[in-house]
């Protein structure tokens, strides 16, 4: 089939959920300005491209789809998960990658705009934040879900909340909050389960770590290197025994001599023996290999206020060569007879995400959206995912043919009239030649200055394993 022809079955998928069918205009040409070559995929200059010789007019019509039209994000996502889901090989193996990206902005008024950590930036800037959830297997990958963070001062703010048109029930909840209630969401909605991985920003939560465990599956998630743990052949005490009178202690205890260490300390202290090389995927030019270790142990966070001890996990560390100390920490739920192999390939799936991220940003306009207001900001994102999502069914059919895109933005649209002048653009402007009127004197300014082998995964009710293929 013509990849334009493809690409309509596509959209008619799509459309299907978008509530009404004088939409399906919107959301084809909104898709199909993403898939093109343009610099920047914001409403007007796709509009231009898409219709040059009415862009006014489409301009207005795909501005009014993405940032008033009140289509459905979750289902639209859901529709572009199960044209995807299909071709992503799961059979050998399942990933529910959780993750978050920023974008800097500049000013206050776009919806969740704050101070915070910008991964972009690499630093704290003024920026907005995401936060999703993607499916992966080997082959490829598809975000499921995704959602603006919304900081305190906004989440309170009733004011800006109505302005850029925050729902009522969204109310403040932090990414790892986040995060969970989008793992409970595609849980509902039938997506197979797998192992979650994250990065340290999520996996130091012990309740998000936890909330994964209550849900039924296992995780591979990146922690700190002052994480606490009770290192191999060590635990907490049992609580005191019980005199007989007042309330029977019930806590875990620690005691000088017994108490749990940071993984960072409990790694310098291991012999160098322990260490093992271990390769887990070809990389652009060489394959990618590392010094690892893997250790049972506890994690140790405030259990002097439970009355059990937490079950046993991997701690699973990676030592770069030629470093002075680890650079990487995971703890994973990982059966007891797992093996490093396994571990180390496990975890290191999380680069899916950033590819996803790379592809959207780079090829898809994920960051391009000016408006500022909450649906406007979702539904472009949707959209680039649908437009993302089209392009990996399409790489992962033809086997992994990056041309697709190629081939999409030749076929697609008809090039621009050589006369065409962009909107905006001063050769537009009316011409005054004959009007009568008077010069306006310049104005005086002063001048300032300015500053390996896939781990296939099995999940069923009575057994969770990894297994290799």
């Amino acid at each position: 089939m013509d990849i334009s022809q493809e690409f309509n079955r596509y959209v008619a998928h799509l459309s299907e959920g978008l509530g009404h069918a004088d939409r399906h205009a919107g959301l084809s040409g909104y898709c199909t300005g993403l898939m093109l070559p343009l610099s920047r995929k914001s409403v007007e200059p796709m509009a231009a491209r898409v219709d040059p010789l009415h862009a006014s007019a489409r301009h207005q019509a795909l501005h009014h789809f993405v940032a008033k039209s009140e289509w459905s994000d979750a289902t639209v996502m859901a529709r572009v998960r199960d044209w995807v889901m299909p071709s992503l090989g799961l059979d050998g193996g399942r990933y529910w990658i959780i993750d978050d990206t920023g974008f800097p902005k500049k000013g206050k008024h776009s919806v969740g705009v704050a101070r915070q950590y910008c991964g972009q930036l690499g630093k704290q800037d003024n920026c907005q934040v995401a936060v999703s959830l993607s499916l992966a297997s080997v082959q490829g990958s598809i975000p499921l879900a995704y959602q603006l963070y919304l900081p305190k001062d906004w989440a309170g703010d009733a004011a800006r909340r109505e302005t850029a048109g925050v729902p009522e029930d969204i109310t403040f909840a932090t990414k790892p909050e986040i995060a969970l209630a989008q793992m409970r969401q595609a849980i509902g909605q039938g997506v197979p389960m797998g192992v979650v991985l994250a990065d340290a920003g999520y996996g130091d939560e012990t309740a998000f770590r936890d909330g994964i465990t209550a849900l039924g599956m296992l995780y591979a998630v990146g922690i700190r290197p002052g994480t606490t743990v009770w290192a191999p052949g060590t635990a907490p005490l049992p609580p005191k025994a019980w005199s007989g009178r007042g309330i029977r202690p019930t806590k875990l205890r620690r005691e000088p001599g017994n108490e749990p260490m940071t993984v960072k300390a409990l790694a310098m202290a291991l012999a160098p023996q322990v260490w093992s090389t271990v390769t887990w995927r070809e990389g652009t030019n060489n394959e990618l290999s590392g010094h690892f270790t893997a250790l049972r142990v506890r994690p140790a966070h405030r259990d002097y206020l439970r009355p059990e001890m937490r079950p046993e996990e991997w701690l699973l560390i990676e030592w770069p060569e030629g470093e002075d100390e680890p650079a990487k920490y995971f703890l994973t739920t990982a059966p007891e007879e797992a093996t490093l192999e396994q571990m180390v390939f496990v975890a290191k799936m999380r680069w899916r995400i950033e590819r996803d991220y790379q592809d959207l940003k780079q090829e898809f306009g994920l960051g391009h959206y000016e408006g500022r207001g909450w649906r406007g900001f979702h539904h472009h994102a949707t959209l680039s995912i649908a437009a993302y999502g089209f392009l990996m069914a399409q790489r992962l059919k033809a086997g992994c043919n990056a041309s697709s895109k190629k081939n999409f933005a030749q076929r697609q649209v008809p090039a621009v009239p050589k006369d065409y002048v962009p909107r905006g653009s001063p050769a537009r402007a009316a011409s005054r030649i004959g009007l009568d009127h008077d010069t306006a004197p310049a104005l005086k300014r002063r001048t300032r200055k300015r500053p390996g082998t896939l781990s296939a995964l099995q999940l069923d009710k009575s057994e969770t394993t990894f297994m290799t293929q």
